[in-house]
């Protein structure tokens, strides 16, 4: 009980120092450091230990949420936050058991990007739940997606060794059906949906200074659609739009930098001035360094040394603007003998850690 009250007190003002208000010159004030950090899942004892072996400290955490309910209790926040201190992890970051990037098709709680009244409200009433639990147990972070289509790709290409990236060609795509259970949505409808949540949840946001940071469309599509669905949030100007809906510092982005890097027709030397608009202004709470090779349209995903972005000049960048979070690989190559890819996950975690020591060897 004693820390419980603690975390209570104590998250206002840890969120008002350290989070998403703090400008880049208060976050170089103070000495900020960006973290390497991981949003694999499971949570458990096993899990934690491979990311402890690597080096990783700070992570997006998943809570075991009892009685099929979608929202974790303070206690089972806590829980999990007892297992982090167990290994040496700090739970940055947590994701809802729903508005995750899957397919709208296979979503069981589908009712806020469905506008499916009243169990939209009723869901969003869940996220607003959270947002108070985690503020509550002194979790600064929520991590969610507003995704009809999940990600979506269309082969795989092969790498290095025995790796296959994950590819994406637009003209090569063949969607299972031509539309989703959601029919046509156009930007109109999209931007409806997308206000209606952050018009109810963002206020909550700001009440707990509990970030909230969503992830981009990944891919972007032609303003046309795919599946009869128009991915708003699968251009640089959406995200702008977005960001701008309901100005908040507690309303951002999860960004992924592979998924924006998707958006643009030259990524490696397009990218870098994103991250500085986004950056400058605030408005990004988790990173995922991941790299591609090509551009909008036709692309791979690709270990993060040989892409088209030039990852020591993005660190370097992220520097610049004072971002002070985490820094995640995503989407990692697959191999025969890395089914899960644990190995992969483990070389990105090296390749981080030194990019991250290094730059602070040279501040």
């Amino acid at each position: 009980m004693k820390r419980r009250a603690f975390l209570s007190a104590s998250i206002p003002v840890a969120a008002s120092l350290g989070g998403s208000c703090a400008s880049a010159a208060v976050a170089h004030r103070l000495g900020a450091k960006m973290k390497l950090g991981c949003q694999t899942a499971p949570s458990n004892e096993v899990h934690f230990a491979y990311l402890a072996r690597y080096g990783v400290k700070n992570v997006c955490g998943y809570p075991g949420i009892a009685d099929d309910r979608l929202v974790a209790t303070v206690d089972e926040l806590l829980k999990l936050r007892d297992l982090g201190d167990r290994h040496g992890i700090s739970i940055d970051c947590v994701a809802p058991p729903f508005l995750a990037s899957s397919h709208i098709d296979k979503e069981k709680h589908g009712a806020i990007m469905l506008a499916e009244s009243p169990e939209r409200d009723r869901d969003i009433e869940s996220v607003q739940s959270l947002i108070r639990n985690c503020a509550a147990a002194g979790i600064p972070s929520i991590k969610y997606n507003m995704s009809l289509l999940g990600v979506v790709r269309s082969s795989q290409t092969k790498g290095r060794g025995d790796a296959m990236y994950s590819t994406w060609k637009l003209k090569d795509a063949k969607p299972e059906a031509p539309l989703t259970r959601a029919g046509v949505v156009n930007a109109e409808r999209y931007w409806e949906r997308i206000a209606h949540f952050l018009e109810r949840v963002i206020p909550v946001a700001n009440e707990y200074k509990v970030r909230m940071a969503c992830h981009p469309h990944d891919p972007g599509v032609p303003p046309e659609g795919y599946q009869g669905v128009n991915c708003v949030l699968g251009t640089v100007d959406g995200l702008k739009k977005f960001v701008a809906i309901r100005e908040s510092p507690f309303h951002g982005l999860n960004f992924c930098q592979g998924t924006v890097s998707e958006m643009l027709q030259s990524p490696g030397t397009e990218i870098f001035d994103v991250i500085r608009y986004f950056g400058t202004r605030n408005k990004i709470f988790n990173v995922h360094f991941r790299n591609i090779r090509g551009k909008r349209d036709d692309f791979r995903e690709v270990y993060p040394d040989e892409g088209d972005i030039d990852f020591v000049q993005a660190i370097k960048v992220y520097r610049e603007v004072g971002y002070q979070y985490m820094l995640m690989p995503d989407h990692v190559p697959q191999a025969p003998g890395d089914p899960s890819g644990l190995q992969s996950f483990a070389y990105c975690y090296g390749y981080i850690r030194a990019l991250i020591q290094a730059l602070d060897q040279m501040a």
